[in-house]
Order: C-alpha cells, then structure tokens, then sequence
C-alpha cells in the first residue's frame, strides 16, 4: 500500500458526529470505519489511541491519534 498524509477539515457538526461514532465503537469493541477523502478506512478494534499537544509561536494544537499496524 503507498503512503499517504492527508489532513481534511471537518464543520464542528461533522467533526462531532465522528467522534461520537468513534466513542460509541471503542466502547462496544468494535471496529470504526471512516472514509476520508475517498479512501474508506477501517481501524480495528485493536488499535492504539493518543492525544498529543503542540505549542508553539503562539500557537496550539492538540492531535486525537489512532494508530495500528495491517494485520
């Protein structure tokens, strides 16, 4: 598979949908699909959960993080 790094904004209604959609699978133990642009994704229940902070120049930013390796 090739790399991909694609950053895509989101309303503050969109944004909110997914993650409640997120929070409800994580729950349940249950997969998540997600499509972004175009490409849809499906991170299992296995994977890894982060939340990372940035600050800087006057600036901050905080990231929500899923990661897993293909099985």
């Amino acid at each position: 598979m090739s790399e991909r790094d694609i950053e895509k904004s989101y309303t503050k209604e969109e944004f909110v949908e997914k993650l409640r959609r997120l929070a409800d699978c994580i729950e349940n133990g249950e997969n998540f699909r997600i499509s972004i642009a175009g490409e849809a994704l499906y991170v299992p229940d296995r994977a890894e959960f982060t939340i990372e902070h940035e600050r800087g120049d006057g600036e901050n930013e905080i990231e929500f993080q899923i990661k897993w390796q293909d099985a």
